[in-house]
C-alpha cells in the first residue's frame, strides 16, 4: 500500500495555501451559512450518497457541525479533536462516527497525519438495508442493528471504534481508499457496497464490545417476532404472537414499536408484499389467488395498499417485471 500512502502524502491546494501563510479556514470551501459554522453536505455529495476526502493538514479546524454523518478514520499518525467538549486522541487504524449536528473542533495534523474524511448522507442507511440483506428477516434485523448503533433523532452521539488491529476493517478502508483514487465508471458503485460492509463490521465490533443482557434479549426478541411473521404471515396476529410470549397484546406491540419504529401491522403487511412480488414474478397466478395466497380477502384493499408501497398496482408491476425479462 505505498503508493496509497505516497499518493495521499502529497499536499492538496487547501494545504498549499495554508502553508503559504493563510491560516484562516475558507468557510466558503464547507457551508453558504454567514453565522453557524455548519458544514453542508451539499457542498460535497451533489447526487451521491457518499463522499471520501483528506482531511486539510497543518490548521486548526474551528468548532463546528454537520448536516451529514461523519466519520474519521486514521490512515497514518493521529488525530486530536475535541468532540461535545470531551477530548478524543484517535490513533492509527481508528475509527470516529459522528452524527449529525453534533459539534467538534479539530486540532492541527502534522505532516505524517493522514485523516480521511468520510462524509455521509443519512439516507445511505437505507442503501444499505436496501442492497446487503437478502430475505424478511435479514432485512428487519439489520435495519434494528443499525438503529441502534445509530440513533439519528437524538443530537450529540459518537461512537468510537478502536479497531487498528482487526484485519478484516482496515482491509475494507485499504480498498475503500483504493476506490477514492479511481475514477473509474464502477468505483462510486463499489464504494457504496464496500462502505455498507464497513458499517455492517462495525455493527458487529459494537455488539461486542457493549452488549448487555438488555440489548440481547431484545435482539432475541425481535428475531422471535421477524421469525413468526416469515412463517404465519397469512394469518399472523398479535394476540397469537403475545401468547407465544406469555405476555399481553399492549406489552408486545409497544416493544416492536420501540425496538422497530414500526406497527406489527407494518411487518406483517412488508412481508406480504415481498411474497406478492415473488408470486408476481415467478408464477402465473391470478391477482385474486395471489390475494389469497399472502392473507388478503378483499381485492380492492390488496390493490391498494400495493400501490401505495409501490407506486402502481400488482398488475402495471408484473407487466413491468416482464419488460425487463
Amino acid at each position: 500500500m505505498e503508493g496509497i500512502f505516497k499518493k495521499l502524502m502529497e499536499k492538496t491546494e487547501e494545504e498549499r495555501s495554508i502553508l503559504r501563510g493563510n491560516q484562516s479556514i475558507n468557510k466558503a470551501i464547507y457551508t453558504n451559512l454567514t453565522s453557524d459554522f455548519v458544514i453542508q453536505s451539499e457542498k460535497f455529495l451533489k447526487d451521491d450518497l457518499i463522499m471520501i476526502r483528506k482531511h486539510p493538514r497543518y490548521i486548526d479546524f474551528p468548532k463546528h457541525s454537520h448536516d451529514y454523518i461523519e466519520m474519521n478514520y486514521v490512515y497514518h499518525g493521529e488525530f486530536f479533536q475535541k468532540v461535545a467538549d470531551q477530548p478524543i486522541r484517535l490513533k492509527k487504524g481508528e475509527i470516529l462516527l459522528l452524527n449529525q449536528h453534533i459539534e467538534h473542533e479539530l486540532k492541527a495534523c502534522k505532516k505524517e497525519d493522514i485523516i480521511i474524511n468520510f462524509i455521509i448522507h443519512p439516507a445511505f442507511f437505507d442503501y444499505i438495508v436496501t442492497n446487503l440483506s437478502t430475505g424478511f428477516i435479514q432485512n428487519q434485523m439489520l435495519q434494528f442493528l443499525v438503529n441502534s448503533m445509530f440513533d439519528f433523532n437524538q443530537k450529540g452521539e459518537f461512537l468510537y471504534y478502536p479497531v487498528s488491529d482487526s484485519n478484516r476493517i482496515q482491509d475494507i478502508m485499504n480498498q475503500l481508499l483504493l476506490e477514492m483514487m479511481n475514477q473509474s465508471l464502477l468505483a462510486k458503485s463499489k464504494i457504496k457496497f464496500l462502505m455498507g460492509l464497513l458499517i455492517i463490521e462495525l455493527i458487529e465490533q459494537k455488539k461486542n464490545q457493549t452488549a448487555t443482557p438488555i440489548k440481547n434479549e431484545q435482539h432475541s426478541f425481535l428475531n422471535d417476532v421477524f421469525l413468526y411473521i416469515e412463517e404465519n404471515y397469512r394469518d399472523a396476529n398479535l394476540q397469537s404472537l403475545a401468547t407465544k410470549f406469555n405476555q399481553n397484546v399492549y406489552w408486545v406491540s409497544r416493544l416492536i414499536k420501540q425496538l422497530t419504529n414500526q406497527n406489527f401491522k407494518d411487518l406483517v403487511q412488508e412481508k406480504r408484499l415481498l411474497v406478492t412480488k415473488n408470486l408476481l414474478l415467478y408464477t402465473d397466478l391470478s391477482m385474486q389467488a395471489i390475494a389469497e395466497e399472502v392473507g388478503y380477502e378483499n381485492v380492492s384493499y390488496f390493490y391498494r395498499i400495493f400501490k401505495q408501497k409501490y407506486g402502481m398496482t400488482p398488475r402495471a408491476y408484473k407487466l413491468e417485471l416482464m419488460k425487463t425479462e
